[in-house]
């Protein structure tokens, strides 16, 4: 266990009430809500992926830093702390007692926003207690001369996080779990960013519980996809899970971080829900003066955040999960991408690698809007990405997971040209009804080699279930092949960046 600095004082896993008081005594950007909750606006309003570095004197395949370096930062930083106020929170990624890490944050007391959201997200200490992995963390610490004055220093092999100067959310939580990624990498899983769902056993045709679990990109619809109800579908987990041999899962958070842009009572109950109690956290949503909340002003940002606890809705106990029978990857794509395609194991790892989506303000300005590849839609991974997909295809072998591409954008067309079609969360939940009641009609498609739907039960559209259909009837016939001919070649040129990939994610008979 990382030794903390030295601070002029430390309080030890303070109450919700506590964080709360201190947040609103002490952040004057901190407001309560119409909801008698807290929204405090940051300063910085998304993950910095250009102040991250990986803390190595060997290449590391990402963004690194030498150590000498880093312990300068470190040193700066323990300086700085030893005339703070802290506060120190421990707990749990992941609740089985055979697969779960202690973790610790040890937080200034100015910004008891972030330790009040993470303590919604890790699972409680016990008796047993003991950290393996430290996020020391000082929002109010300027690393001037680095990337936005901010700096996030993840050093694997003292299993230890540094934050300076961003004072968003999403720092917190993913120092924990960008660690999280080597650790399951290192026991013989795959920690995806991944939503993770169930279907009861009285609405499947195996007559079983089964398990769902969606990767994607934050903003392209991991968090409504995992706790839209289906079937009587139960949301598990947000946003990582550790996939085993066998199809075996853990989870790893007690609570939900979800986008609040468009949060909407009547498309996404549970998550509205969820936001809108009294324990909820906020962070950068539009509330005025009288503390009226507007999910939908993007006036300072379209990635407004929240954390509630899971207990707080209707979930499904994260323990004792049976093995995970789908995938889902979502592409919000708008172009040639079906709403729906059935892949082989190795197209599951050819489009798990490519890892295609349109990014969102979740990035930063830098990604919203534009053509993305981000192998296995999990920009936090700790080595060259190669080594993702060969663990993914590696997890295919022996395993009943069942892999669909899932678009959720649009087809023909971005949003502002009028022959486009979206693809809707209705039709998303369609696509979802016909794959676990076993009643969608496949047919391979000519140019990409994957399973398209002929028809689902319930999905009005069949030129969002094949594109080229679309095209055809607006004469776009030209148009068409010329993004399926673009595109294939894009990602050949794509993936030969990668020479250590498996072969057959190279050559998966697309």
């Amino acid at each position: 266990m990382t030794e903390l600095p030295l601070a002029r004082s430390v309080a030890v896993n303070p109450s919700q009430e506590q964080m709360r008081s201190w947040a609103l005594e002490r952040m004057p950007n901190a407001q309560l809500t119409e909801f008698g909750n807290i929204n405090y606006k940051a300063r910085i309003k998304s993950r910095l992926a250009a102040s991250t570095f990986f803390v190595s004197d060997q290449p590391t395949g990402k963004p690194t830093m030498s150590r000498a370096d880093a312990e300068a930062w470190a040193a700066v930083q323990d300086a700085y702390i030893a005339e703070q106020d802290m506060l120190l929170l421990e707990g749990y990624i992941g609740p089985d007692a055979e697969f779960r890490t202690g973790a610790q944050l040890f937080m200034e007391q100015a910004n008891a926003n972030v330790p009040g959201m993470q303590e919604q997200l890790w699972f409680p200490p016990d008796d047993g207690f003991e950290a393996q992995f430290t996020v020391i963390y000082t929002p109010n610490l300027a690393a001037e001369g680095m990337p936005d004055d901010c700096l996030i220093m993840v050093d694997l092999d003292n299993w230890t996080t540094r934050v300076l100067g961003s004072d968003y959310f999403g720092e917190s939580k993913m120092g924990g779990l960008r660690m999280w990624n080597r650790l399951v990498y290192d026991r013989g899983g795959l920690a995806m960013h991944s939503g993770a769902k169930t279907f009861p056993a009285d609405q499947t045709a195996s007559g079983e519980e089964e398990l769902a679990l969606i990767i994607g990109l934050s903003g392209t619809g991991k968090t409504t996809t995992t706790f839209r109800n289906v079937k009587g579908s139960l949301p598990v987990q947000d946003d990582f899970v550790a996939l085993l041999p066998h199809g075996k899962v853990y989870t790893s958070e007690d609570g939900c971080f979800a986008k609040t842009f468009g949060l909407d009572p009547d498309d996404e109950p549970t998550i509205y829900g969820g936001a809108t109690r009294p324990d909820a956290w906020l962070e950068s949503v539009s509330v005025d003066e009288d503390g009226k909340v507007d999910f939908f002003d993007t006036g300072y940002t379209a990635n407004g955040r929240c954390t509630f606890p899971l207990a707080n809705i209707r979930h499904r106990d994260p323990r004792d999960l049976p093995p995970a029978k789908y995938l889902f990857i979502l592409n919000r794509n708008e172009n040639i991408i079906p709403a729906v395609a059935k892949l082989k194991p190795e197209q599951a790892a050819y489009y798990f690698m490519l890892g295609e989506t349109k990014g969102t303000s979740a990035g930063g300005a830098a990604e919203a809007g534009k053509s993305l590849r981000v192998p296995g839609t999990n920009p936090f991974w700790f080595e060259n990405d190669a080594s993702q997909a060969n663990r993914f295809l590696e997890l295919l072998d022996g395993s009943p997971l069942e892999v669909y591409l899932l678009n959720t954008g649009r087809v023909g067309g971005p949003d502002d040209d009028p022959r486009s079609k979206k693809v809707r969360i209705e039709h998303s939940a369609a696509v979802q009804h016909g794959i676990v009641d076993g009643t969608i009609e496949w047919t391979t498609d000519p140019d990409f080699g994957y399973e398209v739907a002929e028809s689902i039960p319930g999905f009005d559209d069949p030129e969002l279930l094949q594109p080229r259909r679309l095209y055809e009837r607006q004469d776009r016939a030209d148009e068409y092949r010329s993004v399926v001919g673009k595109l294939t070649a894009d990602r050949a040129d794509y993936l030969a960046n990668y020479p250590d990939l498996d072969p057959r994610v190279l050559n998966p008979g697309t």
